[in-house]
C-alpha cells in the first residue's frame, strides 16, 4: 500500500504587539530528524502555559516541514526537500508543493534557525553561511549577526563553506552523462546546493543550521529546545533567564568545508566506519570505488557527514579543514 500524502503544512505563529525581529524556526526538513520536532513542541507548550512570554516581534515555528517524509520515518518523501529549494510554478512532486508553501515564510522572516540531526555518532554543531560579499554565488551582508547566532546556540564546533563547496561538486556532476531521469536532472541542477538557509539568505535574511547530534541521541531534543530559547533571548524576543546561556568564553572550533565527494556506484564502500569530524591525513584511504579505485583524502582535515547509505550520484562524504574565521 502507498502512504497517503499529507494535505497540509502545520504552522504556528505568535505575533508580538511590539515591533521586533521576525524569527522562523523549522524542524523535520528531513523527516527522520526529530530533535527539532520535540524542541519546537516543548517551546510551543511553554508559551501556551504562560511559562514563556513573547515580548516583541513575530515567532513562526514549523515543527514538521516535510510531513510525508516524517510519516514515512525517513529522510525524504519523494526527494530531498533541502536541495533545489525554490518556488515551483508547476510542481512535480510532494516536496515542490511543500516548497511553494515554505518559501514565502522564509522570504518574510529575517532570521532562521533550522534544526537537523545526522546519521553517524558525534556532538552537535552549527553551520553558517559565507562572509560578507557581493559575489554572484551567494551575496551576503549579515556576517556579524549570523556569527553571533551560530555562537549563541552553544555548540563547540561551527562549520562554514556549504554552497561554495557544492559549486565545485556540481562542476564534476555536470561532466557526467545524464540518464535523463528527474533524479539525475535534480542532482545536476545549479540550484542543487540551495536549501532552507541558502534560500533564506537569497531573500535578504540570515540563518544557521543546527545539527543537534545523531538522530537517536536522547540529548538532541534538549539541544534543540535550548537553542530556540537562546535564539529568542539573543534577539530580545523573550526575557533573559528562561535558559542558561552558552558560555561566551568556551573554545569553538571553526571548520571550512572544501570538498564534497559523491557516491558513484552502489558498491562504493568506506574502508572503515567513519563518524563526522574524524581526522584524516593527506593521502589517507577513505574508501574504494566499485571497480577497486581508491579514494584518498586530498589533504588533511576532517571528514563530515559520511553516508554509507548514499544513493549513487549523491553526496558520499564531505571534507573540512580549520578556518581562519573569527567569530567576534
Amino acid at each position: 500500500m502507498t502512504t497517503p500524502h499529507p494535505t497540509h503544512l502545520r504552522i504556528h505563529q505568535l505575533a508580538g504587539l511590539k515591533v521586533g525581529p521576525r524569527l522562523l524556526v523549522t524542524g523535520a526538513v528531513h523527516g527522520n530528524e526529530t530533535a527539532g520536532v520535540h524542541g519546537i513542541t516543548r517551546v510551543l507548550k511553554e508559551f501556551d502555559e504562560g511559562k514563556l512570554t513573547l515580548l516583541r516581534g513575530t515567532l513562526t515555528m514549523i515543527p514538521i516541514v516535510n510531513p510525508l517524509a516524517h510519516r514515512l520515518q525517513r529522510r525524504e518523501g519523494e526527494r530531498n526537500l533541502n536541495r533545489n529549494l525554490r518556488p515551483a510554478p508547476i510542481p512535480q512532486d510532494f516536496e515542490d508543493r511543500i516548497a511553494n508553501q515554505l518559501c514565502p515564510y522564509l522570504a518574510d522572516a529575517e532570521v532562521l534557525l533550522d534544526l537537523h540531526s545526522f546519521n553517524n555518532p558525534g556532538p552537535a554543531f552549527a553551520m553558517m553561511g559565507p562572509r560578507d560579499n557581493q559575489d554572484e554565488l551567494e551575496p551576503f551582508r549579515h556576517e556579524q549577526a549570523e556569527a553571533a547566532l551560530a555562537a549563541c546556540v552553544g555548540t563547540g564546533r561551527i562549520v562554514e563553506g556549504w554552497l561554495s563547496t557544492y559549486a565545485l561538486g556540481l562542476q564534476r556532476r555536470a561532466a557526467r552523462q545524464s540518464d535523463g531521469s528527474r533524479q539525475a536532472s535534480l542532482v545536476q541542477d545549479p540550484h542543487y546546493g540551495v536549501g532552507t538557509t541558502e534560500y533564506m539568505r537569497s531573500q535578504g535574511g540570515y540563518a544557521i543550521t543546527l545539527e543537534c547530534g545523531q538522530h537517536v541521541d536522547p540529548q538532541g531534543p534538549e539541544v534543540a529546545y535550548k537553542a530556540i530559547l537562546r535564539t529568542l533571548t539573543l534577539l530580545g524576543m523573550i526575557a533573559p533567564g528562561a535558559v542558561e546561556l552558552a558560555d561566551p568564553n568556551r573554545p569553538i572550533e571553526v571548520l571550512q568545508l572544501y570538498e564534497v565527494i559523491d557516491r558513484e556506484h552502489a558498491d562504493d564502500q568506506f574502508v572503515r566506519e567513519w563518524a563526522s569530524f574524524d581526522e584524516v591525513t593527506e593521502g589517507q584511504l577513505i574508501g574504494t570505488r566499485h571497480d577497486g579505485t581508491p579514494v584518498h583524502a586530498p589533504s588533511g582535515g576532517r571528514i563530515v557527514f559520511p553516508n554509507n547509505k548514499a544513493q549513487p550520484g549523491q553526496e558520499w562524504f564531505y571534507l573540512a579543514r580549520p578556518s581562519d574565521r573569527k567569530l567576534a
